[in-house]
């Protein structure tokens, strides 16, 4: 098949771009911006580093984020598996984007900048939840936010409604088959509903 490696011959194949999507723009955080960023519960987080690429999900109950100021973003590190992929990827490399997702709207929000984590205490502590606090918050320099249309969340349907999900493998399932049955099956799935309220933050 043919590969496409020059930028000349892949614009060619699109043509310009639509100018509302570049109109649409904006450096720093903005009264509407913030209206739809501030209302997101879940974003991708999206980083890059010596090992390669990571995205991954973070969700939260409130804001998922919270504005510093106009050019800064704080993302506290709930507890997940510690693999620390993406928190590698940032102290490594820094370059970050973040997809905002409202549950019933087609749009998403994109940002992209910079990031590094911190360990501050006042500032882990204003994350405080349950007693708990993050280990570290990320911190995100702005470069960039703007609308992602919706033809993608509408194509697949995503709002629609319909539990497409009866027939996944489980996670117990997939870590059976990643260690030839030693670990997972319906002893980890059974037991995973009681950790993760014991673990949420």
């Amino acid at each position: 098949m043919r590969k496409i490696n020059d930028i000349a011959a892949l614009e060619a194949l699109y043509g310009k771009a639509g100018a509302p999507s570049l109109r649409k723009v904006a450096t720093q955080m903005t009264p509407l911006y913030r209206k739809w960023i501030m209302a997101s519960r879940l974003c991708v987080l999206s980083s890059v580093g010596a090992a390669g690429t990571d995205g991954s999900p973070r969700g939260d109950d409130g804001p998922v984020v919270t504005e510093l100021d106009v050019h800064t973003l704080a993302m506290p590190d709930w507890r997940g598996n510690n693999r620390l992929d993406s928190l590698r990827n940032i102290v490594e490399d820094g370059r970050v984007s973040l997809m905002f997702i409202v549950p019933g709207s087609t749009n998403v929000v994109r940002v992209n900048g910079a990031a590094f984590l911190t360990d501050d205490a006042d500032l882990r502590a204003r994350f405080e939840k349950q007693g708990r606090q993050p280990a570290t918050v990320i911190i995100i320099e702005i470069a960039e936010i703007y609308t992602q249309c919706a033809r993608a969340l509408m194509r697949a349907g995503t709002w629609s409604g319909k539990d497409e999900s009866g027939d996944l493998p489980t996670v117990g399932d997939i870590l059976a088959e990643m260690t030839s049955g030693e670990e997972g099956g319906a002893p980890y799935d059974d037991s995973w509903g009681a950790r993760a309220v014991e673990t949420m933050w």
